[in-house]
């Protein structure tokens, strides 16, 4: 894959210097409501992808078995995995997401999440290549005047999803994280389709040998910042004796975390 591959990852420095302000304004209260409903999804914003680490990643990604094999060792994230990740609260743990039959237009989702008329939202709606977006600043504006502190943590989450988690064109967010996130309050996950866009986007960029990875880069990072050769020589000498199977930081009632006689035996889900 050419090392330029991770450079079009999208970088949301803006957003996560913008956020921050805004949190800062934010009392106890609304903190707690952000928290009760959706969890500690603003640490995503602090953490600091390491491309080299990145790029080294996607060069061992294993396109046919969707999983990393690092020469006899096969590794891949995990449900459990992505939210732990994600601080997914357990109240949104009991349904995949899944687009319905009979969905409202982009529009009435855009009016049902945000609180604003439809003049409002038809104004903002632009279209980027095949998609439907609205630009994340002309939410930042609505979140500092609206009157309405729940719907200010829904659109703040929002942007979280639209440009951290699920970025597709920088500085929009895009019809399909709409989408996803209007059924939310459903007590529907949206673990498993974090995952799927990790091995789709991982397997496309390997296969085209070039493109973006456009999901969650923030999920596969790592506080040691190595350079890229060395994290090949790392990976490349990986062992079985190397690798502790099992993650100290998951709860271990929470999981499936045995197979037989054989603990902490990685699974794709429960």
């Amino acid at each position: 894959m050419e090392n330029e591959f991770l450079d079009k990852v999208e970088n949301n420095v803006v957003v996560r210097t913008w956020s921050k302000k805004c949190n800062s304004r934010k009392d106890d209260e609304v903190k707690q409501l952000f928290y009760c409903n959706y969890g500690d999804l603003p640490y995503l914003l602090d953490i600091k992808v390491d491309e080299h680490l990145f790029r080294a990643l996607a060069q061992f990604w294993n396109s046919a078995y969707s999983c990393f094999t690092f020469g006899m060792v096969d590794m891949v994230p995990t449900v459990e995995e992505y939210a732990t990740l994600l601080r997914c609260p357990r109240i949104q743990a009991d349904k995949a997401y899944s687009r319905a039959v009979n969905v409202l237009t982009f529009v009435k989702k855009l009016m049902k999440i945000t609180g604003m008329s439809e003049q409002w939202v038809t104004a903002w709606i632009k279209q980027k290549g095949e998609n439907k977006c609205i630009p994340w600043k002309s939410l930042r504006d609505m979140i500092l005047a609206h009157p309405d502190t729940r719907k200010k943590v829904d659109v703040f989450t929002l942007n979280i999803y639209g440009l951290i988690i699920f970025p597709k064109a920088l500085g929009y967010v895009d019809e399909a994280v709409i989408d996803l996130f209007e059924q939310l309050d459903r007590r529907v996950t949206p673990v498993p389709a974090i995952l799927a866009e990790t091995f789709r986007s991982l397997s496309v960029c390997q296969r085209t040998g070039e493109g973006r990875f456009i999901d969650c880069a923030q999920l596969l990072d790592t506080k040691t910042r190595l350079t890229e050769e060395r994290w090949m020589v790392i990976l490349q000498n990986l062992h079985d004796e190397d690798v502790e199977w099992k993650a100290p930081w998951m709860v271990p009632d929470e999981i499936l975390y045995r197979c037989g006689n054989f603990d902490w035996v990685p699974l794709l889900g429960i």
